[in-house]
């Protein structure tokens, strides 16, 4: 697991906002909220594996969104900033912050993984 000073150097300012001061980019400006490309998509921070490109669609929210994440590599936490209550998605290896979950996405888990781009790294299909 990487350490923050290593963090802090290896990251851009946005992207160690987005997962270690638990930011959000602002919608449609990521890099991955219209990719389209096959492939997985790794944490930012230490690689691990959390989505797969079969899994992502369109919510029209300006964020990448999955209907599923790779088996055990989502932790979540119970979120009550900005006066509500939400559900917090965070790299199970090494706890960066990557978004949030919501019970509004499509078939066939009925989940929405609403992910900053600026938490992510995508590896192309044919490189994996």
């Amino acid at each position: 697991m990487s350490q923050p000073d290593d963090l802090r150097a290896r990251l851009s300012d946005e992207q160690y906002q987005v997962t270690q001061q638990c930011g959000t980019e602002p919608p449609f400006t990521g890099a991955y909220w219209d990719h389209k490309e096959p492939g997985a998509y790794h944490c930012v921070c230490c690689t691990a594996e959390l989505f797969d490109s079969t899994t992502k669609f369109d919510s029209g929210t300006g964020w990448p969104s999955y209907f599923d994440a790779a088996g055990g590599a989502i932790a979540t936490r119970e979120d009550a900033s900005h006066g509500r209550v939400r559900t917090e998605i965070l790299c199970a290896k090494c706890g960066a912050h990557l978004g949030h979950v919501f019970p509004d996405g499509p078939p066939p888990t009925g989940l929405r993984y609403c992910v900053n781009s600026a938490s992510l790294a995508f590896l192309p299909a044919d490189e994996g």
